[in-house]
């Protein structure tokens, strides 16, 4: 097992487009041995051999992660209108899904479900009781299978997404602190952000990103320590503050994934606070 300070290194399986031979050539090359394993190939049924292989090659999987099919990333406007399950459109085939899904992360053991929940807005009473009251029942869900619900940070800022928490006051219900998807979607600094979700925080994205210079529009994903994280900081933040998760690398933009992935293994791994 390869670690960062005591936190062990994973990588979101994702990021190799679910190939699991490329991520089995991973763990050969670098000493991985967590990950995030996202079900769409199975729940979606484009692989049926998928889970069946995934479970023959003993990875430790640190969480499951589904996404929704209605999602459209195209732009921050197209996913603040249909991110997660927000749309009460698709609310009874998206509350399926996570369903389904926690049905298998159940049966393999993995005690974290990982998704975007989507944007909310705590401006619009109604809007936000609806919201709350979804999470709620996926919560609950959750909760009678002995598994915690990731929220992914994103569109929301650390103080929104500590309101939301707060409110609820779940069990079930932790987060999935992505620095870099703060600074994609511009929603403040991440190393504050430790110290404002730290009580829920249960597992990291290690993502770096390049804030936009055009308001309204996507930063520029970059690789683990090229970005505006301030990966140091942030790094020390989590230390500080008393992290005992997982380091998943997620990278889902650039021309070489698999090297990028490879550099953010090696620079996590020589971290000293």
């Amino acid at each position: 097992m390869i670690k960062c300070n005591n936190w062990p290194i994973g990588v979101c399986v994702w990021s190799l487009d679910n190939d699991l031979d490329k991520i089995g050539r991973l763990r050969q090359e670098t000493n991985l041995t967590h990950i995030n394993l996202g079900l769409w190939p199975a729940i979606d049924g484009k692989d049926e051999n998928f889970l069946a292989r995934v479970k023959k090659e003993q990875w430790d999987i640190n969480a499951t992660v589904i996404n929704f099919p209605q999602e459209d990333y195209s732009t921050l406007d197209s996913i603040k209108a249909t991110g997660g399950i927000v749309m009460d459109k698709y609310w009874d085939v998206n509350s399926q899904r996570v369903f389904k899904a926690l049905d298998i992360t159940a049966e393999m053991g993995v005690k974290y479900l990982l998704f975007h929940f989507g944007f909310f807005d705590h401006t619009d009473a109604k809007a936000a009781q609806g919201f709350k009251d979804k999470v709620k029942r996926l919560a609950d869900a959750a909760a009678k299978k002995h598994i915690a619900l990731l929220m992914e940070t994103g569109q929301e800022t650390a103080d929104d997404l500590k309101l939301l928490l707060e409110e609820l006051k779940h069990p079930a219900l932790f987060v999935n602190l992505d620095p870099g998807n703060m600074i994609l979607y511009n929603k403040g600094n991440p190393v504050e952000a430790v110290k404002t979700l730290q009580p829920w925080i249960r597992q990291v994205h290690a993502k770096d990103a390049l804030r936009t210079k055009v308001a309204g529009t996507w930063g520029q994903e970059m690789p683990w320590g090229d970005g505006e994280v301030g990966t140091d900081a942030f790094l020390k933040a989590l230390k500080q503050e008393g992290f005992e998760g997982v380091l998943a690398i997620e990278r889902e933009a650039g021309g070489n994934k698999y090297e990028d992935i490879k550099l953010g293994v090696g620079r996590l791994s020589h971290w000293n606070a």
